[in-house]
């Protein structure tokens, strides 16, 4: 059996082992609470990071959508230009249509014209060939 020096001695150790357990547990709980701040500041940068690209992608996506409006803008002009020039064409076809008339209107006078010259001609020339006989 043990004496009652020993069962002392045993029980102080135990008690001072038991005293060191809870600073143990507490520097294991600090350890992972400054594991956890490390990694929270770690995400928290690369979240930064990922916003700063993402404002960075957004402002290349503006520039691009203001370089497709200016196209748009060109785009627009070219077809009013476009339509200008197929008014134009559409004026000057009136113009080529109406002097047409004009000339077919001309053109019918001078024929109507020539035809009772001639048969003016005709029965003139065969009044004369009958008086003549």
């Amino acid at each position: 059996m043990l004496a009652k020096e020993d069962i002392l001695e045993i029980e102080r150790m135990v008690e001072q082992i038991i005293a060191r357990q809870p600073d143990e547990k507490n520097n294991a709980n600090v350890r992972n609470e400054l594991d956890l701040r490390e990694r929270t500041v770690r995400v928290e940068e690369e979240l930064k990071h990922q916003r700063d690209l993402m404002i960075q992608g957004f402002d290349a996506m503006d520039k691009r959508f203001e370089q497709m409006e200016r196209r748009f803008e060109q785009v627009d002009k070219r077809f009013e230009q476009v339509d200008k020039s197929f008014e134009l064409v559409d004026k000057r076809f009136e113009e080529m249509r109406k002097d047409m008339n004009t000339g077919f209107m001309e053109m019918n006078r001078r024929l109507d014209r020539f035809m009772y010259w001639t048969l003016g001609l005709v029965v003139s020339a065969t009044v004369l060939v009958i008086i003549i006989k």
